[in-house]
C-alpha cells in the first residue's frame, strides 16, 4: 500500500490510511492478532467500554439476514477497568492508533469511563456511544434528543479530556443534522455515523424473535445506500470530521463513503466473515485509488458535493 497515497489526519491524529475496525466487530484488538497484521489498519476501535463488567443478553444475539445481520449483544464487555489491566498494554505495541469506545446510561457513567482511560497511556481518541437510553431523562435516548446529546458532550468536554472526542450518532432518528450539530456545538471533535438500524426477526414457526432479547440493530451492505446519505447530510451540515460506516464490504465501498464527506470509514459487519476486512479494504481502495490517477484520499473527501448541487429528494 501506497503510505502517501493512503495517510489521513483525524482530529489532528495521523492515521496510515483512512480504515479502522469499527467497535464491537473487532473484539479489543488484540485477539485478532494472529490473524491480522495490525499494524496495516489505520486504527481500531475497541469494543464498547462501561464502568463496570456487563454479561450482555440472553441469547441467541446474532440472525443473518438477507444483506446482513441483526445484532443484540447487550454491550457485554470487561469494564474499563479491566481494559485498561488487561488489554490495553498489549495494544501499545502497535502502531496502529487505537480508539476506544465509551457508552453508559447518564452522564455520570461516561465520565467515570473517561476518568479511567484519561489515566491510561496507548490511546489515540474516544468515540462515544450515545445509542444507550439516559435512565435519568425516563429512558430518552441520548441519540435521539439534541438537548440531552448536547449535555453529554458538554460534561465530557468539560473534563477537558486530552484525548480528542468522538460522537458516533444513531440513525434512528427523523434528521441527523440536529444531531450532528449538537455534538459539533458542544465541543466533540468528530462524529461517526451510522450505528445499527433498530430491527426485528420473526420465526414464522415458533412465531418468536429470532433474538433472545426481541429487538436487535441491522448492519452490513443492506443498510449502506441509508449510511451514505447520513453520511452525506452530516458531512454538509457540520465542519468537524465526519467518520462514516455502514455496509463497508469493499474499497470501492470506502471510496464511496469519502465521496459523500467522510475523512475516514469504519469496517464492522464485514468482520464477521473476513477478519482482515479492514487491511484488504485499505488495498483495494490503494488500488481505486491508483487506477482511478488520484494522488491522495484527500481529493475524495466531499466529492459529491458539486455533483449534488441543485438536486432534490
Amino acid at each position: 500500500m501506497s503510505a502517501s497515497r493512503l495517510a489521513v489526519h483525524l482530529c489532528g491524529i495521523p492515521l496510515a490510511n483512512p480504515i479502522l475496525a469499527a467497535s464491537g466487530t473487532f473484539a479489543y484488538g488484540v485477539e485478532f492478532a494472529s490473524l491480522v497484521d495490525l499494524n496495516a489498519i489505520g486504527g481500531i476501535v475497541v469494543k464498547g467500554l462501561s464502568a463496570q463488567p456487563i454479561a450482555g443478553n440472553p441469547p441467541p444475539r446474532i440472525w443473518e439476514t438477507e444483506g446482513g445481520m441483526i445484532n443484540s449483544i447487550g454491550l457485554q464487555n470487561i469494564g474499563v477497568r479491566a481494559f485498561v489491566e488487561e488489554k490495553l498494554p498489549a495494544l501499545r505495541a502497535y502502531q496502529t492508533k487505537i480508539f476506544a469506545n465509551v457508552f453508559g446510561y447518564a452522564p455520570e457513567d461516561y465520565l467515570e469511563v473517561v476518568r479511567v482511560l484519561e489515566d491510561a497511556e496507548g490511546l489515540a481518541g474516544y468515540e462515544l456511544n450515545v445509542s444507550c437510553p439516559n435512565t435519568k431523562h425516563g429512558g430518552m435516548f441520548f441519540s435521539s434528543d439534541p438537548a440531552l446529546l448536547a449535555e453529554l458532550v458538554g460534561a465530557v468536554q468539560r473534563l477537558n479530556p486530552k484525548r480528542p472526542v468522538m460522537v458516533k450518532l444513531s440513525p434512528n432518528v427523523a434528521r441527523i443534522e440536529p444531531l450532528a450539530k449538537a455534538a459539533e456545538d458542544a465541543g466533540a471533535g468528530a462524529i461517526s455515523l451510522v450505528n445499527t438500524f433498530v430491527s426485528l426477526a420473526i420465526d414464522a414457526r415458533t412465531r418468536g424473535p429470532r433474538i433472545g432479547a426481541g429487538f436487535g440493530g441491522l448492519s452490513g451492505p443492506a443498510i449502506k445506500p441509508i449510511a451514505l446519505r447520513l453520511v452525506y447530510e452530516a458531512a454538509q451540515a457540520v465542519k468537524i470530521p465526519v467518520v462514516g460506516m455502514g455496509g463497508i464490504a469493499s474499497g470501492e465501498d470506502a471510496a464511496e463513503f469519502l465521496i459523500a464527506g467522510a475523512s475516514a470509514v469504519q469496517v464492522g459487519t464485514a468482520n464477521f466473515w473476513d477478519p482482515a476486512s479492514p487491511v484488504r479494504i485499505a488495498r483495494e481502495l490503494d488500488a481505486f485509488l491508483r487506477e482511478e490517477g488520484i494522488a491522495g484520499v484527500g481529493e475524495l473527501i466531499g466529492t459529491l458535493r458539486e455533483k449534488m448541487r441543485g438536486q432534490t429528494t
